[in-house]
């Protein structure tokens, strides 16, 4: 078995969370530049360029790429050989969360209560985590930083199995058409297929994690990826929501068994200041 100090992981995630907040990652800001060049939109261009420039400033001056410093939605990969010594893990992520965003000068976000709405926990915590175990004496900790703009665009469906593919592509595709524009475009756009209602919707952030321009390993998947990518790039919606053949960078489709009764599809929306950065210990 391997030991890992709970202080570890907390130094970690600290660490995460002010990158996540200050550096945009290569993938994301090398598919921002290529679409500025692409980009057959006047306005277009102006606004993918001045995404750029912020970028960039963000991370020469180490300040946040964006006002909304989000969730913190933590993707854990825990290796079945390792152990937590000195705490919990659950604890030792909150820890750092609190710690990342306090000492990064990162705006809280999250209220104790959702209803009341009265208090905020002033820390930005707690995260969203969730863990997945998998053989081996790694952990992989996926850091997130979910807008709130972005993520209220998102929905799930539970599709008649009789709808098919033609059904998926049709609900994807509307709600880009629907809710793109207030998702701060171009996006990142998740794709979860099957399993239940509320792992769909984990599939579909997930997927936001894979690097732009990887595609499934599932050809069939990847097609479809493909051509829903063209589809919602021809709705003509472009860099926020100003016209142009720029509205998606990626359109990224995790899959996973369901009944046969069932055919849920969830999307998550990322916006154009994608965050997210990942350490492996």
């Amino acid at each position: 078995m391997r030991r890992i100090e709970a202080r570890t992981v907390s130094e970690k995630v600290a660490e995460l969370a002010v990158r996540a907040n200050y550096f945009l990652p290569d993938d994301v800001l090398s598919a921002l530049r290529r679409a500025e060049e692409q980009e057959t939109s006047e306005d277009g261009r102006f606004v993918l360029a001045k995404l750029i420039e912020n970028a960039e400033l963000a991370a020469k001056e180490h300040l946040p790429l964006c006002q909304d410093t989000g969730v913190a939605v933590v993707f854990v990969t825990l290796g079945a050989e390792v152990v937590i010594t000195g705490g919990s893990l659950p604890e030792a992520i909150n820890e750092g969360v609190a710690k990342g965003y306090r000492e990064g000068y990162l705006r809280a976000s999250i209220l104790a209560d959702p209803l009341r709405r009265d208090r905020n926990t002033g820390d930005n915590t707690p995260a969203v985590i969730h863990i997945e175990i998998v053989p081996g004496d790694r952990l992989v900790i996926d850091f997130l930083v979910k807008g709130a703009g972005s993520e209220n665009m998102s929905s799930v469906a539970m599709l008649a199995p009789a709808e098919g593919i033609n059904g998926v592509k049709r609900f994807i595709l509307s709600e880009v058409a629907r809710k793109g524009a207030s998702a701060c475009p171009p996006l990142i756009i998740g794709v979860g297929i099957g399993g239940t209602m509320e792992l769909a919707s984990t599939l579909a952030k997930r997927a936001l994690l894979r690097p732009i321009g990887k595609r499934s390993e599932d050809e069939a998947i990847s097609a479809l990826e493909e051509e829903l990518l063209l589809l919602v790039n021809e709705l003509g919606i472009g860099p926020l929501g100003l016209g142009g053949r720029t509205t998606a960078l990626a359109v990224n489709i995790e899959t996973h068994p369901c009944h046969i009764a069932s055919l849920p599809v969830a999307v998550n929306l990322g916006c154009h200041s994608h965050r997210h950065q990942r350490v492996v210990i």
